[in-house]
């Protein structure tokens, strides 16, 4: 069995250069590290395994009031105990089964950045080697949907455009296609590492899956982030423009997507919505781990030029700015 990371060695990378020989010293790493350094959803995790064993009853599910605002409510702590335990496991399933969907979107539009690259060019083998390893992450997050019961939804009928929108990028606006790559990715990364370094009980089905997501999204994101700084100095002005637009705008909606429990578990637990208020809506604390799920990409973006002025207006605009 492969070992795992126990630490990103990749988040601290130099800022590459322009030039050809740092850039392709990265793809040659990336590349190695996909080979030697993979996971297979079911050789790597021993699924029936009794310690592994899914009760969405078991208290090692119940919410963290330190890491989900949701737990630290009243209405959350007067449910009984298996209920509390039941919400926590189930709001699992449905970040996964978003999770899910979203490398869904995220493998089309890598296939389609694939297929604009020259025959000889480096980036077509990482674009495979990346999309093979979220082929896995698909798999393992929707094996642990179906041992939950919880039939997780998926996206609503009018994401559908949305989403074929987004995969389009991959073929004709990449570094858009990147930057949400970023704004998908990240805050679920920084939520899955706070849990990691937590000092709660986990229950280790879901510590070996996060274990295994980290590892290997640790290269996709660097990847995204070395080739929006590679190539978005020599995009037109007008792309420039574009993205600059684009970025808070998919980067807060990305990060709630990622971090509140979605509409049909709100209905399916009946809460309340000043509860969500409370949590999330009007919650300082929830407003800060926003923004810190976001403090790297929005490094990339203050680096490549997008949050001055005037487009500084717009990340003030979604709370953002902090």
């Amino acid at each position: 069995m492969t070992e795992l990371a126990t630490r990103d060695n990749l988040a601290d990378e130099p800022d590459l250069s322009p030039g050809d020989e740092r850039w392709l010293s990265l793809l040659d790493r990336l590349n190695d590290l996909s080979v030697h350094k993979h996971f297979d959803a079911y050789g790597d995790i021993a699924w029936d395994d009794p310690e592994y064993h899914l009760d969405p009853t078991d208290a090692r599910w119940e919410l963290d009031p330190e890491l989900d605002p949701l737990g630290a409510t009243d209405w959350y702590k007067s449910l009984p105990a298996d209920k509390r335990a039941r919400l926590g496991c189930e709001l699992v399933a449905s970040k996964m089964k978003l999770g899910l969907i979203f490398e869904n979107i995220l493998k089309q539009g890598l296939l389609r950045f694939a297929m604009t690259l020259p025959n000889g060019a480096p980036e077509f083998r990482y674009a495979y080697h990346e999309v093979i390893e979220e082929a896995q992450h698909s798999l393992m997050f929707q094996e642990f949907v179906n041992r939950t019961g919880y039939d997780a939804p998926g996206l609503s009928r009018i994401d559908g455009p949305a989403n074929a929108w987004i995969i389009g990028l991959g073929k004709r606006f990449p570094q858009l296609f990147f930057l949400f790559v970023l704004g998908g990715e990240d805050p679920i990364d920084y939520v899955q590492r706070r849990e990691l370094r937590s000092d709660r009980p986990i229950h280790p089905l879901l510590e070996r899956i996060m274990r295994i997501h980290v590892t290997e999204e640790a290269r996709h994101l660097s990847f995204a982030r070395h080739y929006l700084k590679r190539t978005v100095p020599s995009l037109s002005r007008a792309r420039k423009a574009q993205l600059a637009i684009f970025a808070p705008l998919i980067l807060g909606q990305m990060a709630q997507l990622m971090l509140k429990p979605s509409r049909r578990l709100v209905e399916r637990y009946d809460i309340p919505k000043h509860v969500i208020d409370e949590a999330y809506t009007h919650n300082p604390r929830h407003h800060a781990e926003t923004i810190a799920s976001l403090t790297k990409v929005k490094k990339l973006c203050s680096d490549l030029g997008l949050m001055r002025a005037p487009y500084s207006r717009l990340w003030k605009t979604v709370g953002l700015d902090g």
